[in-house]
């Protein structure tokens, strides 16, 4: 693999406090995301907003506004976690789909491979742009630009599952699923209409738990125990 997207939910990234940062947590995945760099893999990342905010749950806010939030929280959760990444030791760039002054830099196919091949870790920042539009469909929209190779979606939970098993201790994991099952079933590893574009531009995805020990390096080393969705 020369080139991968990593999706991080922003819950993940709080660790046990549920929201915020937890900076512990923070490391340990840019101490790992070191490792594959000093390997020569081109990392991209998107990063989640529910560390901050989830517009969904509220009715009083308009849909809108709701997803214009969530698009500023990606943002600042990008810019810490790129900080973090610094102080381990990588070089970081942070672009998003609207300018945001000093901050980011405007998103473009061209310079984001440019800054891959100087070996710096791309952070996507801003979702898509768009409203109604969630960063599910924003990491599998830059994954096809930049012509990644697998996304890799670290989760809270170690796979894909059948039912949710939070719910129904009965579920069953898949160790592999076709991304056409996954659409016909609608497991929602991302959102439809990420699977959508994953089965239309033949986007493979891989599925682990972001909380086991080393779990991005065991990922890309071979040792993986979550869900390859295959396409």
């Amino acid at each position: 693999m020369k080139r991968i997207m990593l999706k991080l939910s922003g819950e993940a990234l709080a660790g046990e406090k549920k929201t915020g940062f937890d900076e512990e947590t923070v490391r340990a995945v840019a101490v790992q995301v070191k490792h594959l760099v000093d390997d020569g893999v081109q990392v991209g990342i998107v990063i989640g907003g529910g560390n901050f905010w989830r517009g969904r749950t509220s009715e009083n806010i308009d849909r809108t506004k709701a997803d214009q939030i969530g698009m500023l929280a990606t943002i600042m959760n990008c810019i810490y976690v790129s900080e973090i990444f610094r102080s381990v030791g990588m070089k970081t760039n942070i672009m998003t789909p609207f300018t945001c002054g000093a901050f980011t830099e405007l998103f473009s196919k061209d310079r984001a491979n440019q800054c891959f091949e100087e070996g710096m870790v791309v952070f996507f920042a801003g979702g898509t742009g768009h409203p109604y539009f969630s960063t599910d469909t924003g990491v599998m929209l830059r994954s096809i630009e930049v012509e990644a190779d697998v996304i890799l979606l670290a989760k809270a939970i170690d796979g894909v599952y059948d039912d949710d098993p939070r719910v129904n201790p009965e579920a069953k994991k898949y160790d592999e699923v076709s991304i056409d099952e996954v659409v016909a079933k609608n497991l929602q590893v991302v959102d439809m209409t990420a699977s959508i574009l994953a089965k239309e531009n033949k986007m493979p995805m891989w599925v682990f738990g972001l909380n086991e020990e080393n779990s991005i390096v065991n990922t890309m080393n071979g040792k993986f125990n979550g869900t390859k969705v295959t396409v």
